[in-house]
This record gives structure tokens, sequence and C-alpha cells, in this order.
């Protein structure tokens, strides 16, 4: 009886330092990791909404880049900062649910290491191909890779590349005869792409819409279960007769394992409301991204799932970058 006493003595202490500890918080700049390069969608993604988070909070929200690995390094400083509540991470698929899919070497776990404060956006991916293919749909890809020997090459942005599992599960739905070429991002896929060395690839909608509105590439294929209201007029692989795959990119916004309740309820709000505000809305819909709908709760599972799909994915299609 004692012990229990105690316990619950403890636990009170515990949520009463947190609850002070929040009545005060955020005394100074909060940094918000991106791990990945300037200038791309994920980048874009965190500045649209960090000074609105600031001004929510009263402190500023300083964007800091942490590239490498596929989001690994950024995702892994976060995982190791203290816990409260002055370091974030802009996740996504990639560094929290890809990663440990594919290798046993990432020093975190892309959900127990992390406090999921909430969604932010989703994002399907598009099947694209080379224009000198004279196809315009995925079936008449399908039958030309299947004329060819060793099938279509098709890049994705490395291996064990969010990419590189969604044009594995493309593969094991449609049984499309492929030859899997990593590149060292999807800029450099998308180039050979322009220039006819390469058939096809798996890239995200934001960045593919520009090179198929010029008519550098043509698509073929969104791989999400729903059509991105950004290009209306491409199908899905099930509407076109296909089994459906969900190869959706995720972002959402996390911190360290163990942050504070206090800390964690101010900053799911500073997000929401940064997510309601008219010209947060527009600007990621005109770049192809959706802002999630689904609150922390809700958002939490979803993450946590992903991870598991992507596990699955990986396993089924025997991708690790261990070997």
């Amino acid at each position: 009886m004692r012990n229990v006493t105690k316990k619950a003595a403890v636990a009170a202490l515990a949520f009463a330092c947190s609850a002070a500890f929040a009545g005060d918080w955020p005394t100074r700049a909060i940094t918000l990791v991106v791990p990945f390069a300037p200038g791309g969608n994920i980048d874009f993604t965190a500045r649209a909404i960090s000074d609105l988070i600031g001004k929510s909070l009263g402190q500023p929200v300083i964007v800091e880049n942490r590239p490498g690995a596929g989001g690994v390094i950024g995702a892994a400083y976060v995982a190791r900062a203290k816990p409260d509540g002055y370091t974030l991470l802009l996740g996504n698929s990639g560094p929290n649910a890809v990663a440990n899919s594919v290798s046993k070497k990432v020093p975190y776990d892309g959900v127990k290491s992390f406090t999921v404060i909430g969604g932010i956006t989703t994002n399907p991916a598009v099947l694209t191909i080379s224009t000198h293919i004279p196809a315009s749909n995925f079936a008449q890809f399908n039958a030309y890779a299947k004329g060819r020997a060793g099938g279509a090459s098709v890049g994705t942005a490395g291996n064990g590349s969010f990419t590189h599992l969604a044009i594995e599960l493309v593969r094991a739905a449609t049984a499309t005869p492929i030859t899997v070429i990593p590149y060292k991002g999807t800029g450099p896929a998308a180039a050979d792409l322009m220039g006819h060395t390469l058939d096809a690839m798996v890239d995200q909608i934001t960045t593919a819409a520009p090179l198929i509105r010029d008519g550098r590439v043509k698509a073929i294929a969104q791989l999400g279960p729903l059509r991105s209201p950004l290009m209306p007029d491409v199908p899905t692989l099930a509407e076109q007769g296909f089994p459906a795959v969900d190869a959706t990119l995720y972002t959402g916004l996390f911190a360290p394992a163990g942050l504070p309740p206090a800390v964690l309820d101010k900053l799911s709000s500073a997000l929401t409301a940064a997510l309601k505000d008219p010209k947060v809305q527009q600007r990621y819909r005109e770049m192809g991204a959706e802002p999630t709908a689904l609150g922390r709760v809700e958002f939490e599972a979803y993450v946590a799932a992903e991870a598991k799909r992507w596990a699955s994915a990986a396993q089924t299609s025997k991708v690790s970058i261990d070997d």
C-alpha cells in the first residue's frame, strides 16, 4: 500500500512540475528541424507554418535544415534531443516509417522515439514515363515493359527510399516487369527521364507536377487511393483496372519522446490553428499536398499503421539497405 501511495505521489509531483514548466513555456526560440535540404517540398511545408506557430506561442520558430541519409540524420538529431518542446521535427513517411523498414541500423524508432504533435499534409506519389514511350495509360506502359528484355527501367530516389518501395508496390500489384535504377535523389532521375535514358520513375505529385504541365514527362497513374486535385485528369491504378496501390507520403510535426503533456497541448493547438489558415491551405494545395484532416490522436494511430504497412512492403519485396 505504501508503494502504491509513493508511486501516486511521485506521479502527481511529476505532473505538477510538467504543468508548471508548461505554464512558462516557451521562453525562447524553438528549432524546427527539416531533415532534408533547403528548397524542397518538405522544407516548403515547414516554412509555410513556422511563422504562424511562432506567433501563436509567442516565440520565433526557426527552421533548421539537417539533410542526409534520406532524412535519418535530422530525425536522429531530434530523437536524441531533450524533450522540452524546443526541438521539433518536420517528419514524413521517409524517416518515420520507411527508414526502419529497410534498415536495422537506423539509430531510432520512427514511432516510439517521437511524440506525435499532429499531421500536416498527405501527398500521393505519381508514376511518370518518358515522352518517347508510346503509352498514355498504365496498361499500355505494362505492355511496353513486357516487350523489353529486363522490362522497363524505373528510377528511384535511392535504394530503400520511399520511391523505391512505392514502385515495388506497383510491381507486386501489377506484375509489371521492371528494372529498378537507384539515383541519389529524384532530381537526377528526372533529368534522365526527360533525356529519354530512363523509361519511368515514381515521384511525389508536388515535384512531378511542373514537369508534367510542361510536357517534359507523361503521368500515367496516381499511386494514391484517390485522384489528387492537382491532377484531376490522371487516374489511379485502381481506376485503370489494376489492384489499388497506396503510396502516399505524409508530413507531420514531431518532438522527442517524453514531451510533457501540457507542452504537447500547446504545440498541438498552435499547429491546428496554423493549418486552418486559408493561405496555408491554398499554398499546400497549389503544390499538390492536402492538409490533413486527422486530429492528434488519429494521426498518431495513422503514423503507427503506416510504419507497419511499409515494413510489410519492404519484407514482401525483400528490400534492405543493410546487405
